[in-house]
């Protein structure tokens, strides 16, 4: 009886840790209008508002270790002076859907239909999931943010049949001659290694009917 116990409680746990904390960033008039230019200078699209039907979803690390520290990346709604890679890109700031701590404790930090700022050519149609950790490029996300993202990409594709990939940040480029890459500026890009093949390859192993980004090993 102690044992069955035990493993309830376990059990219970287990799912209270896989609960999604409502943790907004700043996402008013400001953030929306600055989506609506980003959306028109870099997708050649005229829009009433920055609703999405998200197809992608984006795992990334946050290259932060520090959960306070990552999120205040994203808190403002105006780019920072500090991001001069991706500065000719406009004054949005970056953004994601999620963010997962290193215990594995998921954030929602915005409306899970507005588009985020979180990888060029695919913001349009995606949804972004920021890890933190990944600190100087370190392949150090956790075990406990493995299973955190393995449960929310699950529940994600609950909400959205639309949903039909998955793929790490280091892959965006893949998309370039496909149909679901908008970005009209060929010399807006940025190197990105996150969240890591090995972290990725692990996820995929526990998920079910995902493609995967389409290019060969040589496309990050």
């Amino acid at each position: 009886m102690t044992r069955i116990f035990l493993f309830l409680i376990f059990i219970s746990l287990s799912l209270a840790a896989l609960q999604i904390k409502e943790t907004p960033i700043a996402f008013g008039k400001t953030r929306v209008e600055l989506s609506k230019e980003y959306i028109k200078e870099h997708y050649n699209l005229e829009v009433k508002d920055i609703k999405i039907v998200p197809k992608i979803i984006v795992i990334h690390h946050t290259a932060i270790d520090d959960f306070a520290d990552s999120l205040s990346r994203f808190t403002s709604e105006t780019l920072p002076s500090d991001r001069p890679d991706i500065t000719s890109g406009g004054a949005l700031n970056v953004s994601a859907h999620f963010m997962i701590e290193r215990d594995g404790t998921i954030h929602q930090l915005m409306p899970l239909d507005f588009m985020a700022r979180h990888v060029i050519g695919l913001n349009y149609n995606s949804i972004g999931i920021e890890n933190v950790g990944g600190q100087n490029s370190a392949d150090n996300l956790t075990k406990e943010q493995l299973e955190a993202n393995i449960f929310l990409v699950k529940e994600l594709k609950k909400r959205f049949e639309t949903i039909e990939y998955v793929i790490g940040h280091y892959e965006y480029r893949c998309f370039e001659e496909m149909p679901l890459w908008l970005e009209v500026d060929d010399g807006y890009r940025t190197f990105k290694d996150d969240p890591s093949v090995r972290f990725m390859d692990a996820l995929r192993e526990e998920i079910n009917g995902f493609k995967g980004a389409p290019c060969t090993q040589g496309h990050k």
